[in-house]
């Protein structure tokens, strides 16, 4: 506990006569022995305003956060944010997640805390200055990585149905076991999750999602039946039919498997996110097909529609980042396909043409879209990939298609022609551009002027 900082909030705690601690995640992954969190949560016996407002003082600083709802501050000091709050005892009424607060003991703030692992408190009082507080074995639960509830699961959970969605999303991120009581009560409650705003729930699902392994988190998701009451898209993909002896794979534990293969090679948040809505257009586009067997013709447009309806459902931006998703959505079949023939290169210019400077994205998505357990097949397609990786790169050098501008603009086709904007010019502008993917041009000015010419003659257009 060598740290100016709780030194200074000791100092200033015995000023103002009152006890405080630290508690929470800063004590907690300090135990775990991960990076340590650049936020700390202080809990004192009076108020935490008071406390807060005195260490600003000392530490000269301009500003202190005060929200008098909650009765906490947050002061910032460095890279560090600090909150301040009075220890508290809450009780809860049936349809919300709002408590009564009361102000109370050490003791009964660590009691209404969410998991054992985060009712660690660390001492700043000058008599028992760094003494571990762990009346519910927080300690002991860290090193058998348990999840636990300090008091009665069923009303935990009941209470702050939130916190169902916390187990889960700690279970994901420190690869922590969720006790079978704890498991138990969260499949009783999950109905409860209703209550709680979408925003606070999208926040825990994607912190799962940024985990180093986000099937663990989702599996769990389903397992509890709290999925399909916020994104049912999703835990629609799971199940499989068959018909005269003919199936067709789990798409939900499929999708599972992608992200998690995706997750290996990138942390891009977004990308992420593509692997999860790669294939949630298949339950709308599932048929059976005598000769064929089962067919999912067309999801990956289907997909792409659906993409906004889950954003703006989600609460999740819909703005360009949903575009990014909805776009690797709707092209995350066209490399695969590429990998199993024989690769032209207008399919290539096409292909670099319309993901752009997301080429290198899209190429992972597919990748990790190989999940059959046939390891020949997937060897296979991976070394078709390098194929496709190598002749992507050879074309983009040659044509510089990834960030395409068109060679010939429609001011040069109106001047050149004297015509007005028209039909006729976007008409142009198309022909030069398919003549330049399908490589019968090159993509330069030259070329472009040339063809233009051509086709105005062709249109009846006269040059000036």
């Amino acid at each position: 506990m060598k740290n100016k900082i709780f030194e200074i909030i000791s100092n200033c705690s015995a000023e103002i006569n009152v006890d405080s601690y630290v508690i929470g995640g800063f004590v907690r992954d300090s135990i775990i022995g991960l990076k340590k969190p650049k936020d700390i949560d202080i809990v004192c016996v009076g108020s935490g305003i008071n406390l807060a407002k005195n260490v600003s003082k000392r530490l000269k600083l301009n500003k202190v956060q005060i929200f008098k709802n909650f009765g906490t501050a947050m002061i910032k000091y460095n890279d560090l944010e600090i909150e301040f709050v009075g220890a508290r005892k809450e009780s809860y009424s049936k349809d919300s997640r709002n408590p009564t607060v009361k102000k109370t003991s050490l003791d009964e703030d660590q009691k209404r805390r969410d998991f054992t692992i985060n009712t660690i408190a660390i001492s700043l009082n000058k008599n028992s200055y760094g003494e571990i507080i762990d009346p519910f074995e927080g300690v002991n639960d860290i090193k058998r990585k348990v999840i636990r509830t300090p008091l009665d699961a069923h009303l935990t959970y009941f209470d702050d149905p939130l916190r169902m969605m916390r187990a889960i999303r700690f279970s994901s991120q420190l690869n922590f076991e969720i006790e079978k009581k704890s498991l138990d009560s969260i499949i009783q409650n999950s109905k409860r999750i209703k209550i709680i705003s979408q925003e606070r729930i999208t926040e825990e699902l994607n912190k799962i999602i940024k985990s180093n392994k986000p099937s663990v988190g989702l599996n769990l998701l389903f397992q509890t039946n709290l999925l399909k009451y916020f994104f049912s898209e999703l835990s629609d993909l799971q199940g499989v039919e068959i018909i005269h002896g003919m199936r067709h794979k789990d798409n939900f534990f499929h999708t599972l498997k992608v992200l998690d293969n995706l997750s290996l090679t990138s942390n891009k948040f977004w990308l992420r996110w593509a692997a999860l809505l790669h294939d949630i257009g298949k339950p709308a586009t599932k048929k059976f097909d005598e000769n064929n067997g089962w067919t999912f013709h067309g999801h990956e447009y289907v997909g792409s529609k659906m993409v906004p309806k889950v954003f703006k459902k989600l609460k999740l931006p819909l703005n360009e980042k949903m575009k990014y998703v909805q776009k690797l959505v709707l092209l995350h079949l066209r490399p695969i396909g590429l990998s199993k023939e024989i690769v032209t290169d207008s399919a290539i210019r096409r292909l670099l043409f319309e993901c752009g400077n997301d080429i290198e994205d899209l190429l992972l998505l597919c990748e990790a879209d190989i999940t059959s357990k046939n390891k020949y097949k997937v060897l296979k397609y991976l070394n078709n990939f390098k194929i496709v990786r190598k002749k992507i790169e050879d074309i983009e050098k040659r044509d510089k298609i990834r960030n395409w501008q068109p060679p010939i603009s429609g001011q040069k086709i109106m001047k050149t022609f004297n015509i007005k904007p028209s039909k006729e010019v976007g008409d142009i502008k198309n022909k030069i551009r398919e003549s330049i993917l399908d490589g019968d041009i090159k993509n330069n000015y030259e070329d472009a002027y040339k063809l233009m010419l051509k086709i105005g003659n062709e249109m009846g257009l006269i040059k000036v």
